[in-house]
């Protein structure tokens, strides 16, 4: 019994640290730029799913425990998943905690009782929280960092700290060696040439790999961020190698990044002066009336935009269009949605509309941290 109550009050503690850590981060969140009035409402928590949540937290850390006695736990997570962490008994535990941990805080956060938008921004939170401190991030728990140090003599602690030094200077964190890919060489390998460009794009025409090619043009409008080389990698995952090797006679738009120069330009000057421009131009160097095409991301909603205003003109150039995870209803934003509300949008209108321009750092940011585990603390 004394037992059976030591462990009911170690797990009430660890219900009102969760709720006072969630309330903390949900402070920050309505005082952040991105807060709306949706966020502003007080915790509340279903007292049915929190006896849930407590019930098997209490379950699985008597588990663990007595696990633990008997030899080291067995962890399944791709983060602690090799031999380094089965051998080593302080790790295998700290990481088998922390899933159990982690696992009771996502439980609380679904027994928030809040709106959707509010409960969304409330599990991305915790998942940043989570994944900041998951012992694969510390050395002294990380049994693989610990084995490598070992076996290298230090010299893994001493690059470590090279590739921290330089990650600071450049201002970001490198996910690659960023100096190991050259275009043209190891990636968008595929032979072709400009043949034709202004101050927003240049328009890509690839050599044919076939004796034949279609008489109807193919068009690839790719993201401004990936840039065309996101189609083009290898040869073996290369979907412009693909469509030159089936015949198709095959233009691609490569983005020029904007500079200061930029600064006035709006999404009407892009959808004439860059989509209408490289359906033209295509359409001309071909001689054809028509063409097929293709767009990628927000490559795929610039291309619409442009094919709705040639509509609206009377005019319909493109035979065919191919969209790939592109979004073209915004109402619903999916996993982006935590980053938007009214204030947010508000905030970047009056940056960008006043003559400013979103940093490309702000939109790698934004991408990395959908996949943290992937890719910030990987």
């Amino acid at each position: 019994m004394v037992a059976n109550l030591d462990w009911t009050n170690s797990v009430q503690q660890m219900q009102k640290s969760f709720q006072h850590g969630l309330a903390g981060m949900l402070e920050g969140l309505q005082k952040s730029p991105i807060a709306d009035a949706s966020s502003k409402a007080a915790l509340q928590f279903s007292e049915e799913k929190l006896s849930q949540v407590q019930k098997q937290y209490l379950q699985e850390i008597s588990e663990l425990w007595s696990t633990s006695l008997k030899g080291n736990p067995t962890v399944k997570d791709k983060r602690f998943s090799s031999d380094a962490w089965a051998k080593n008994p302080i790790a295998a535990f700290a990481a088998a905690q922390y899933l159990v941990n982690g696992k009771a805080m996502m439980g609380m956060v679904d027994a928030l009782e809040a709106d959707e938008k509010t409960r969304m921004r409330m599990r991305f939170a915790v998942e940043q929280t989570l994944a900041a401190s998951a012992p694969s991030n510390f050395l002294a728990f990380n049994a693989d960092a610990q084995q490598k140090a070992i076996e290298s003599k230090g010299e893994s602690i001493s690059k470590g700290i090279q590739n921290l030094v330089h990650d600071l200077r450049q201002g970001h964190v490198s996910m690659t060696d960023e100096a190991a890919f050259e275009v043209g060489k190891n990636v968008a390998t595929t032979e072709g040439a400009v043949v034709f460009e202004n101050e927003y794009f240049q328009l890509l025409e690839y050599k044919p790999l076939t004796e034949k090619v279609y008489a109807k043009p193919f068009l690839l409008v790719p993201p401004c961020i990936n840039k065309f080389y996101i189609l083009d990698l290898q040869p073996a995952n290369s979907l412009i190698r693909y469509a030159v090797s089936q015949g198709h006679r095959t233009f691609v738009v490569s983005w020029r990044n904007p500079d200061n120069s930029f600064k006035d330009k709006t999404w009407d000057d892009y959808i004439e002066n860059a989509a209408i421009k490289a359906i033209n131009v295509t359409r001309d160097i071909c001689k054809a009336k028509t063409i097929n095409a293709l767009g990628f991301c927000v490559g795929g909603t610039i291309l619409s935009t442009a094919l709705a205003v040639l509509a609206a003109r009377g005019e319909k150039p493109v035979d065919s269009v191919t969209l790939l995870t592109t979004l073209l209803e915004f109402k619903d934003t999916g996993v982006l949605d935590v980053f938007i509300d009214e204030a947010f949008v508000q905030f970047r209108e009056m940056q960008m509309g006043s003559g400013g321009l979103l940093p490309g750092s702000d939109l790698a940011s934004t991408f990395s941290f959908l996949r943290p585990n992937e890719l910030v603390w990987n």
